[in-house]
């Protein structure tokens, strides 16, 4: 833990703020350690674009959860919401399975948690629900990835809806996006630990 920042005063039931980062101590970590990090030249073209934008908010989201049992990934560190961490990798599994029911048109796929809310109520401090959790968003990342896979044309319209594909890939980065900053709140209530 190295490079504590000081805490309010006042929140003293607030973890210390902290990150391993040493270069920049605002970061998560240091850039040479960054499972992120790239060389400066960027990806060439739109497709390659976003898809190296959900690979690395996907990657922030695995992040954010490293190193905590279940119990912090369960934790719901920002009250009143009930969002947790695991809540948000639950979540975002359910979601990929969305987009693949958005895309196709056949019968939609049936919801992994069953009814609305499911992913964040039933997000309990159990191991078994983390591992349960990952291995759910893991696959759905797969299937919509592979799904997508074959629609290499951003202006393809698919499913009954025909949403395009370009929309949906915006759609998919802005989702993580967003999740990743919940993220960012919820981990630093649980243990401190800050940074992008």
């Amino acid at each position: 833990m190295s490079d504590l920042l000081p805490t309010d005063p006042t929140e003293t039931d607030r973890p210390a703020r902290w990150s391993r980062a040493t270069v920049y101590p605002d970061m998560w970590a240091d850039p040479d350690d960054d499972p992120r990090a790239r060389d400066q030249t960027g990806p060439d073209g739109e497709l390659a674009t976003l898809l190296n934008f959900l690979a690395d908010y996907r990657t922030t989201l695995r992040m954010k959860c490293e190193g905590l049992d279940a119990e912090q990934l369960a934790r719901r560190s920002v009250p009143p919401s009930t969002m947790s961490l695991l809540g948000l990798v639950r979540h975002l599994a359910e979601v990929e399975r969305d987009w693949q029911n958005w895309i196709t048109d056949g019968e939609p796929l049936p919801k992994l948690y069953g009814r609305r809310d499911a992913d964040f109520d039933e997000a309990v401090a159990e191991q078994a629900v983390v591992d349960g959790a990952h291995a759910d968003l893991a696959r759905e990342q797969a299937a919509t990835d592979a799904a997508l896979a074959g629609h290499p044309d951003l202006g393809e319209r698919l499913g009954k809806d025909g949403i395009a594909v370009r929309e949906l890939m915006v759609h998919r980065i802005e989702e993580y996006a967003r999740h990743c900053g919940h993220a960012d709140l919820l981990r630093e209530c649980v243990d401190g630990r800050v940074g992008q």
